[in-house]
């Protein structure tokens, strides 16, 4: 039903309607741990609601969502009482909405107050409330329905981030009688992974989603299969207590920590501005996914808790904070077909067409589905509901189907027999999971080769785009990548295309003309050969000087080069043998492209080397010159490390634009920042910078304090 006809029905009927359908989805949801819709699509739901009846207040009753709280309490565990009620926030969703939360309760304050905000994480995880008796841990309950909730203790005493006793270290604050702390209880990304690849190699399905599978392992009857999951609690409240703690949740987070308790460091941030709140939370919407943990927002709070406190609850939500939400990462949609497309490499990727659904500030309606193996792991199907994540800028993906929406009606998604561009029957090599079209001939992949060959990550020939190129094709100016260079001789024929005047001609044919002489990595990027990327490209031209020369090494020469797999060697030596290919040289050749390393431009790639051996990187931004592969196998091929999170064993933090909390934390313990150029400084031998990389360094610009 579209949203002009619910607007045309009567208010209590749809009222009544979004009542049942919200009970129905906090059941599925806290309940049965198996909701059907995103979290997205819930609170617009829910948003409709609560509008509808702040115009018809006597629509209100008492089953309504907007009148308690959600509950997630289970059948098979004892049910407790919290010392307070656990309640969730409202929300806002831009700078506006957080400015009117502000206004909204600045009628209840003195006029000349003057406030100070703490900003934290909006963890997507399963809310814990731990008690604890003279610094022992003696009870550990979920939020339930906010007044009681499941007792798990014998389950949270398994995670290891929970301390059993507190304080932890001998010289930590003193905890009073009774303190109830609240925490959120998840499982961090790259442990999340881990635990997929092990659900993988146990030949079990995939979990969907962290926050189902954290939320599934603390509620085990046996808490040794808790103990067994890698379940990571953060605290961030104190709910209760019966002697002295601190009266600022600034204070309180600090307190928590002294005590030993897990309590974020990556976000955390305090304010006398509300204008300074709203730059900080804004300038997350770009970063926030390179979190350790999955978060769906920032939560902003009034710093002084007595005030908070004294500003009491409306409906089920305290005034003294708000939940800053991003943009919903995740949506679920109807799969209503499967697209198949052929890579320059010839890789079949399948690509599902979607209902188009809002995700993350667009509308989405393909979706990369990686490939078969992982639809049929996932069982995927046409008709399916879906639910599908865009996070970080990267291409939405399908995540897994609802199966509990499933009518039967779904039909299964089979592999390709013959390529949908050739004709040609599809080949499988083996122990790989992609499936290829064999035929260099493929009308598709000599487009999608091309296409890339003059692209930035190419030869970077300007103005020969994706339908420049199509074009040329159709008209029969370009059979394949080496007659680009040949169009000067079709001036004319390019000038009686619409749309083609003179001066776009001779720009066109003067960035031809300057791509004959780009460096010799770049050329050898650009063939498209399988696995050759920027860096892989760079190793090739030291070690071998040329084209010719690398056309005549065998596989075992080169996979004696560090950074350079069999698998690699392989590719290489098949992609020369080919007639094809070899052909493509000698048009290149008598074009007048450079092949051979040296001149001038040449990037500064050095010889693979074990001067990284023994040191540990993570990068985070965008590099200037170099993808995030690229970067890595450029690490690798010299002794060193990548891994996912920064720590105070991280030798370097890679920094490039839009660096997101990986440099903050780098700052907060030392660990020493280089930017591209200082990597590569590194690899060649020289000394690194022992703090962070200037601008000129290729690195981010030094960062303010967040404090």
């Amino acid at each position: 039903m579209s949203a002009e006809e619910q607007n045309v029905r009567p208010p209590a009927e749809r009222a009544a309607e979004l009542r049942e359908a919200l009970n129905y989805h906090i059941y599925r949801y806290n309940v049965l741990n198996a909701p059907v819709i995103s979290d997205a699509e819930y609170d617009r739901l829910y948003h409709e609601l609560k509008q509808l009846e702040a115009e018809h207040p006597e629509l209100i009753s008492p089953d309504s969502p907007t009148q308690r709280v959600g509950s997630d309490l289970t059948e098979g565990f004892a049910t407790v009482d919290h010392p307070a009620p656990i309640l969730s926030l409202s929300n806002a969703f831009d700078a506006e909405n957080v400015r009117e939360w502000r206004k909204r309760i600045g009628r209840l304050l003195p006029e000349d107050a003057a406030l100070r905000y703490t900003v934290e994480p909006k963890f997507d995880g399963l809310t814990v409330v731990l008690t604890y008796t003279d610094g022992l841990l003696t009870l550990g309950a979920t939020r339930g329905n906010g007044e009681q909730g499941d007792d798990v203790t014998a389950n949270v005493r398994t995670v290891r981030s929970i301390p059993r006793r507190i304080p932890v270290a001998p010289d930590g604050p003193k905890p009073p009688h009774t303190l109830v702390v609240r925490g959120e209880v998840m499982i961090l990304k790259d442990d999340f992974e881990k635990l997929n690849q092990q659900q993988e190699e146990a030949g079990l399905a995939r979990y969907v989603n962290a926050r189902n599978a954290a939320s599934g392992a603390l509620r085990q009857i046996d808490p040794r299969v808790t103990a067994s999951r890698p379940l990571t609690c953060y605290a961030y409240a104190i709910v209760q207590a019966d002697g002295p703690v601190p009266t600022s949740q600034w204070e309180a987070l600090e307190y928590l920590r002294g005590l030993g308790f897990l309590v974020d460091a990556e976000v955390a941030a305090r304010f006398d501005d509300l204008e300074a709140v709203v730059a900080y939370v804004e300038s997350w919407h770009d970063r926030y996914y390179d979190l350790p943990f999955e978060a769906d927002g920032l939560v902003i709070k009034i710093d002084d808790l007595r005030v908070a406190a004294d500003l009491g609850v409306v409906g089920k939500d305290p005034r003294g904070a708000i939940a800053y939400k991003f943009p919903a990462e995740e949506a679920t949609t109807t799969l209503l077909d499967v697209e198949v497309n052929v890579g320059r490499t010839g890789v079949l990727t399948p690509t599902a067409k979607l209902e188009p659904v809002f995700i993350a500030g667009v509308t989405v309606s393909n979706a990369t589905l990686h490939n078969y193996d992982d639809i049929a792991r996932k069982d995927i199907r046409i008709g399916d509901r879906v639910i599908v994540k865009r996070s970080g800028g990267v291409i939405p993906y399908v995540v897994g189907p609802v199966v509990e929406a499933r009518t039967g009606d779904e039909r299964p998604i089979a592999p390709p027999t013959h390529c949908p561009a050739s004709g040609d029957p599809m080949v499988r090599l083996e122990g790989e999971v992609a499936y290829y079209c064999p035929n260099p001939a493929c009308p598709e992949r000599v487009f999608r080769n091309i296409e890339y060959f003059v692209s930035r990550a190419g030869l970077d020939i300007e103005g020969l785009g994706a339908k420049i190129v199509a074009l040329l094709l159709e008209k029969g100016f370009i059979r394949d990548e080496a007659d680009v260079f040949t169009l000067g001789a079709r001036k004319d024929d390019l000038l009686a295309l619409e749309g083609f005047g003179e001066k776009k001609v001779d720009n066109l044919l003067r960035a031809i003309e300057a791509a004959k002489t780009r460096p010799l990595p770049r050329l050898l990027g650009a063939l498209g050969i399988r696995g050759v990327g920027g860096v892989v490209a760079g190793l090739l031209a030291d070690a071998f000087g040329s084209v010719d020369g690398l056309a005549q090494a065998s596989a075992e020469a080169m996979a004696t080069i560090p950074g350079i797999g069999p698998e690699i060697a392989r590719a290489v030596v098949e992609w020369f043998s080919a007639p094809r290919n070899q052909q493509l040289i000698e048009k290149l050749r008598a074009a007048g492209v450079r092949l051979e390393a040296g001149g001038r431009g040449e990037p500064v790639v050095g010889p693979a080397s074990a001067v990284l051996e023994g040191l540990t990187f993570v990068l985070t931004g965008a590099l200037p010159n170099m993808t995030r592969d690229e970067a890595t196998a450029l690490i690798e091929a010299h002794g060193g490390r990548v891994t996912g999170s920064v720590s105070s064993k991280t030798s370097y933090v890679v920094a490039g634009e839009s660096p997101g909390s990986k440099l903050a934390k780098a700052e907060q313990l030392g660990v020493p920042v280089l930017g591209e150029d200082g990597l590569r400084a590194l690899v060649a031998g020289a000394s690194a910078p022992g703090d962070a990389a200037a601008p000129d360094d290729g690195g981010a610009p030094a960062q303010p304090a967040l404090l």
